[in-house]
């Protein structure tokens, strides 16, 4: 019964020896993986998934496809717009006025004809714009509107090479597709790329980061040659102004 007993206690004993040292593995396994999964590289120094990155909420939900009928329906219907107005050529202003028009008489039509068909007149909601509402976007639009003023305005002075060079990049693709195409259709090629980019990067984004980290290697080599060889010889502006 004594040897037993020390055998049931020597068991026990290693039972938790080996219990604490697989949980310490299992700790040391996790913080491993925390911090392989810290070093890993993402397109712009994302920190958030794409859902958190695009807003999060409904909008996200749609551009991510979370909800495929939704998705589907505004896609169909965008692309329903732009055969409207580019492939029939039809224009915008004449097709607000006709829908304004079959839906007024319609209203009215109705509205006088259910005494006579002893149905209950339209219930027309009344539409009103918060108050609230307009001074948050107001207030939104003031800020970043102000923000692109001191953001030329720093360019303008000279004091961020870096910055020029993409407004300048940036503006002459704007520009070169703008000559290429009309506003509806860049607006669609735009929408298109919200629609499509997003929900492919998240389903492939390893893979991309990993294409991405080698690329942003290869451009940071390019950039320290022409950094070295005609920036670093352009004279700057003057530094800003101290604040007092």
């Amino acid at each position: 019964m004594a040897e037993h007993k020390e055998e049931s206690v020597m068991d026990k004993i290693s039972e938790k020896l080996h219990g604490g040292s697989s949980s310490g593995s299992d700790d040391e396994s996790s913080s491993a993986a925390a911090a392989v999964k810290a070093k890993i590289y993402r397109l712009f120094g994302r920190e958030k998934p794409v859902h958190s990155v695009l807003g999060g909420g409904k909008p996200a939900d749609l551009f991510l496809w979370r909800n495929k009928k939704i998705s589907g329906g505004v896609l169909a219907g965008a692309t329903a717009i732009w055969l409207l107005f580019e492939v029939m050529e039809y224009h915008l202003l004449t097709l607000l006025c006709h829908c304004f028009i079959l839906t007024l008489g319609i209203l009215f039509l109705w509205s006088n004809a259910s005494a006579f068909i002893n149905k209950s007149p339209p219930n027309i909601p009344e539409v009103r714009i918060p108050e609230d509402l307009a001074v948050n976007v107001a207030r939104s639009l003031r800020y970043e509107i102000n923000r692109g003023f001191a953001s030329l305005r720093d360019i303008g002075q000279g004091r961020d090479l870096k910055k020029f060079l993409i407004v300048i990049a940036g503006l002459w693709t704007l520009s070169a597709l703008g000559s290429s195409c009309n506003f509806l259709t860049l607006f669609y090629i735009v929408f298109m790329v919200l629609y499509t980019v997003p929900v492919l990067y998240e389903k492939y984004e390893d893979k991309i980061d990993a294409y991405g980290e080698k690329a942003m290697i290869e451009l940071k080599k390019y950039y320290a040659i022409f950094d070295e060889k005609c920036l670093s010889k352009i004279p700057k502006g003057p530094s800003k102004d101290k604040k007092h």
